[in-house]
């Protein structure tokens, strides 16, 4: 744990530091104290709106994840078709390739579609990278749903529109809830994808924020740790508070 976390505690105490207490002894603490670094992080009126730019890109991402992948994985796991297994098989193949070997055709792709620096043309491929993960972690959720209780819902004449909202949305929360941190949390860290997309600064997401208010502060360490440790906070306590969730949900689809 101490291995995880010294990095994070490093840079986030490094932030209340100047650059000669940084100069003078890395690894000490802050002495004393200096809260001007974060404060005018803070004040930046750029730094607010990368927040915003992240934070619709994070939850339209995993919204998208979430209402897709579930009504893939409900379709999977109920039905039989002709084909099902090798859907199934080509969305457990998508977990074999990453953003990055398919970051040039999904340039061109997005140039093509006119979505070039704007959130559109990141939120739409963050989706379809996150819909195989998605799908292998809901499909024994959903599989585990007895048919007794589809039976039963028929009977009492509801829809299967009805039991997918009522009965498979509900018992498969577990699953849906750690699908949705994964992808929440991946696109808020992405990098790759929006330095090829995004190319001003103006629509520019927290990670090219980073990089960005790097190059410009390149002497003044201190504040460059501020503005990183900002950046980070938010996803970390997201995945610190729902981290039991992600557990829970990734043990039930090994179970089922």
């Amino acid at each position: 744990i101490s291995l995880c976390l010294g990095p994070v505690i490093y840079i986030i105490l490094g932030g209340f530091r100047d650059n000669s207490q940084i100069t003078n002894s890395p690894e000490g603490l802050p002495n004393p104290w200096n809260f001007d670094n974060y404060a005018e992080v803070l004040a930046s009126p750029t730094f607010w709106q990368q927040v915003g730019n992240s934070a619709i890109a994070a939850i339209a991402t995993t919204v998208g994840v979430v209402v897709l992948g579930l009504m893939a994985s409900f379709i999977l796991a109920r039905y039989n078709f002709a084909g099902r297994g090798a859907m199934y098989s080509l969305f457990a193949a998508g977990l074999m390739f990453p953003m990055t070997v398919a970051i040039t055709p999904l340039y061109i792709l997005v140039r093509d579609l006119g979505l070039m620096n704007s959130l559109g043309g990141v939120i739409l491929p963050q989706i379809a990278f996150g819909l195989p993960v998605t799908i292998i972690i809901l499909v024994p959720f959903l599989k585990a749903i007895p048919d007794e209780i589809e039976e039963a819902a028929a009977i009492d004449g509801t829809s299967r529109l009805g039991f997918f909202f009522r009965m498979v949305v509900p018992l498969s929360l577990p699953g849906v809830v750690t699908t949705g941190i994964l992808a929440f949390v991946a696109s808020w860290n992405s990098y790759l994808l929006p330095l090829f997309i995004l190319s001003d600064q103006a629509s520019y997401t927290l990670p090219l924020g980073v990089q960005a208010f790097a190059s410009q502060y390149s002497v003044d360490t201190a504040k460059v740790l501020a503005f990183t440790s900002l950046s980070m906070i938010p996803a970390l306590i997201f995945f610190t508070l729902f981290e039991r969730r992600i557990v829970g949900g990734l043990t039930g689809a090994v179970k089922g």
